[in-house]
């Protein structure tokens, strides 16, 4: 006598299990996409670092410029309170620079000359904002030989 179970027409083994490799494929696919979102965002990170770096170098750029601006203005008698500049050529453009002189006459020997102390500041970009930078820089020149 044959046994009813199981029945002829089934084979004995167990059958193939399938989507069993689904799981470890959707972690794949989770895992690559989290790891490609941090490279983005590093990617991002250190551009801005970059840009920024840039932007400092300039508006140090523009504030020597006033400096230098603001030293020729002395050597010619010229030595204003304040003077603000708006560059406009190459890549200072946009850069607001105020130039402040003083001056202070003294005696050296027979002769009387100027001493001028000159402070320059350059900005640009509206202030709070990611984009804003500003530098300070100063300076002192003598007219005495």
């Amino acid at each position: 006598m044959k046994p009813l179970w199981p029945p002829s027409s089934m084979s004995p083994a167990a059958p193939p299990q399938r989507g069993f490799a689904l799981i470890p494929a959707l972690f794949l696919i989770v895992v690559l996409g989290a790891l490609a979102l941090v490279a983005v965002r590093v990617g991002s990170g250190q551009q801005q670092t970059v840009i920024m770096a840039l932007q400092e170098t300039r508006a140090l750029s523009a504030a020597q410029t006033g400096i230098e601006w603001g030293a020729y203005q002395s050597e010619n008698g010229s030595c204003a309170a304040s003077t603000t500049l708006s560059l406009t050529e190459a890549a200072l453009n946009g850069f607001t620079v105020v130039v402040t002189c003083t001056a202070t006459t003294f005696t050296n020997g027979a002769a009387t000359s100027s001493s001028y102390v000159l402070k320059s500041t350059a900005t640009t970009g509206t202030y709070g904002q990611p984009g804003y930078v500003h530098r300070a820089v100063s300076g002192t020149y003598t007219n005495a030989t």
